[in-house]
């Protein structure tokens, strides 16, 4: 997370009926992703991960700790009541990844989980200089560990977040043209090294400043390496404080003198793209008692109407970067009573495949 700072689903109408208004008849802690929803309807990953029906649920828990990202990941599922079928973990340079401890969080064969790893290949270097070849050994690096250590299916994003480190001067190496012929070349590497089982996802920071740059559009990669758009993006849970509102408020932000928010935007442009909230979260300052019950209950509406979302993944921290946003989900009792009854909803009962 920065601080500038997400489905056409086959369900009957009882069980979109019961999503909307947020009936507890999901799964317990530590229960088995794979379960049908109660509405008789079996859902499960499938080409290019994208479920059949409902929506996949993830967590990147324990953000900024310093702790092992897969002791609390599975610490925040127990929190929850829900197994988090995608793990989201972040990774740059040459760091090799995915770690043994992110592989055996994947081969669980009673929780198997999806990896969302973002990877900033230009660490230490800029897109152009990514775009023109010059981390190609760190590319085919890569490619080489996953064909020896990992088939399954994983979600890759590339450099999320990438609006606040354009530099829109022509020499910079980082501009987002750059940004896009980075992604672009990436990409097609590892599929020219022979790796299949990567879903590419842009991950955008949905943010008004950005959207309001006239360079912002420049940022696309093209739809032929791009399989899911991400968002990460954010809502205040206090009152007249920055991005105060609920869930439909972090999918419609917009540019100034804008009527298009982030959503339509994406859908509008980009049709038949799976969406994914790659980051998400309601925060308060760090030491006050807010209740987030408004945010968590205003998620399964939302996603009732918006069915190019696919994945929903909450971001947990008690301190984001800067140490001063909480955006936990037991930051009060009322608050996670109210992001456990989301977590049970049946419409997060997808299968790994």
């Amino acid at each position: 997370m920065k601080r500038s700072t997400l489905r056409k689903t086959v369900l009957t109408l009882t069980a979109l009926a019961a999503g909307v208004a947020g009936v507890v008849t999901g799964t317990p802690a530590q229960a088995s992703p794979t379960a049908a929803s109660t509405s008789g309807t079996h859902c499960e990953t499938g080409a290019k991960l994208v479920p059949t029906c409902g929506v996949l649920w993830g967590a990147a828990a324990g953000g900024f700790t310093g702790k092992p990202r897969d002791v609390e990941h599975r610490n925040w599922e127990q929190l929850s009541g829900r197994t988090a079928t995608i793990f989201h973990t972040y990774h740059k340079g040459d760091e090799k990844f995915p770690t043994d401890a992110e592989i055996r969080m994947a081969r669980d064969s009673a929780h198997p989980r999806v990896l969302l790893m973002n990877w900033r290949v230009e660490y230490g270097s800029t897109w152009a200089g990514v775009a023109a070849g010059r981390e190609d050994r760190r590319i085919d690096a890569f490619a080489a560990r996953l064909k020896s250590k990992f088939n399954e299916k994983f979600f890759l994003v590339l450099n999320h977040e990438p609006e606040d480190d354009v530099r829109p001067a022509a020499n910079s190496g980082m501009t987002a043209k750059d940004f896009a012929a980075s992604f672009r070349h990436v990409i097609k590497r590892l599929r020219a090294d022979g790796v299949s089982n990567a879903v590419s996802v842009i991950g955008y920071m949905g943010n008004e400043k950005w959207m309001a740059q006239s360079w912002w559009k420049d940022l696309y990669p093209g739809n032929d390496v791009v399989d899911w758009i991400g968002l990460d993006s954010y809502v205040s849970s206090e009152k007249n404080y920055y991005h105060a509102g609920v869930f439909k408020d972090l999918l419609d932000r917009k540019a100034k003198g804008s009527t298009q928010g982030w959503y339509d935007w994406a859908t509008k442009n980009h049709p038949g793209k799976p969406i994914m909230v790659a980051e998400w979260g309601a925060y308060h300052r760090v030491g006050k008692v807010v209740d987030k019950s408004a945010q968590f209950n205003s998620v399964l509406p939302e996603l009732a109407r918006r069915p190019a979302i696919k994945a929903i993944v909450y971001f947990d921290t008690k301190k984001d970067l800067f140490g001063d946003r909480d955006i936990s989900i037991d930051s009060s009792a009322a608050s996670l009573k109210s992001f456990r009854k989301l977590a049970a909803n049946p419409l997060f009962n997808v299968a790994v495949r």
